[in-house]
């Protein structure tokens, strides 16, 4: 089922890592029963048949209610796996926040205490020397390691809001599609 679902997904050039992450979860919340997801699977296999939208949704649509799918229970179900990535997106930002503040929140922390304990070295500048040598090393490694730890957490902030955002978005115009095709 995760294959399947994958597929539905990954040829947007969305980020792999995430859609795995995202789709795991859907799977784990899938629920029984020809619903929302199945349809999406419908659907993807009328469009790849070159069939024009409206004609695949209704299509699917047609196939789904023999099998006692109603416009209601798509339309819930869809909006049931819209709130599981919602979920998922949440405790992503949360993990994301929590990264920031270990790696980066602390190591700056400890910069600055650092560039204050420099400033009392100079006042010793005789007898401190060799300290003050060895804490500008520190500061640097340090600071290159917040450089690293920011664009690390930034490019998968990025590559996952982008992932959730392009299938919130494609989920939201299913369901106007829904909305708009079927009576």
């Amino acid at each position: 089922m995760q294959e399947k679902l994958k597929a539905l997904f990954l040829e947007r050039g969305l980020d792999q890592r995430s859609v795995e992450f995202l789709i795991k979860a859907i799977a784990k919340n899938n629920l029984p029963g020809f619903d929302y997801l199945e349809y999406k699977q419908s659907l993807a296999a009328l469009r790849d048949m070159n069939m024009d939208e409206e004609t695949a949704f209704k299509s699917a649509f047609a196939t789904a209610g023999t099998l006692g799918l109603t416009k209601d229970k798509l339309l819930e179900t869809a909006r049931h796996y819209k709130q599981v990535l919602e979920r998922e997106k949440k405790q992503f930002d949360a993990a994301a926040s929590k990264q920031v503040e270990q790696r980066i929140q602390t190591r700056q922390k400890e910069v600055e205490k650092m560039k204050k304990q420099i400033e009392d070295y100079r006042a010793k500048i005789a007898q401190l020397q060799e300290k003050i040598a060895q804490s500008e090393k520190t500061i640097a490694a340090a600071e290159e390691d917040i450089r690293t730890a920011e664009d690390k957490i930034a490019a998968t902030q990025r590559s996952f809001q982008e992932t959730v955002t392009t299938i919130l978005e494609e989920i939201k115009n299913d369901m106007d599609s829904i909305e708009k095709f079927i009576a």
